[in-house]
């Protein structure tokens, strides 16, 4: 099995609580990346994904407080101010890192995640707490 860590230092935000990977060392989320071929049960591939999904719910989450400093940062923001062009880059620079996604499947997860942290950041703006996206 390997881990993933990845630092949030830089961010200067609290540090995740390091569900995925035991206690996160300050700015930092440790997640097991157990190799596929290592998984042997139903329940051991089941618990590994748990794991993946918790850290991706800890990322998910700071990517949409960042996104939310960049609509409040631009000029036009919302989805009035998305930048194609950008989207494109970012899905390009994942695709080397997951090229068994491929562009077309990660343009449709990055598109729900764009637009989940818009609707995030826009109720945020307006004070309401819209953790359901009702």
């Amino acid at each position: 099995m390997t881990d993933q860590t990845i630092d949030t230092a830089a961010s200067g935000e609290a540090a995740p609580s390091g569900e995925a990977g035991g206690p996160a060392a300050a700015g930092r989320l440790t997640v097991p990346l157990p190799r596929p071929r290592d998984l042997a049960t139903v329940d051991d591939a089941r618990a590994a994904i748990d794991g993946i999904d918790a850290a991706l719910a800890t990322l998910l989450e700071h990517r949409a407080a960042v996104a939310g400093v960049v609509q409040r940062l631009k000029p036009v923001g919302g989805f009035a101010g998305r930048d194609p062009d950008r989207e494109r880059r970012i899905v390009a620079a994942m695709a080397e890192h997951a090229p068994s996604l491929g562009p077309e499947r990660l343009a449709r997860i990055m598109n729900a995640v764009i637009e989940a942290g818009l609707e995030a950041a826009a109720a945020a703006a307006a004070g309401s707490d819209d953790r359901a996206g009702r």
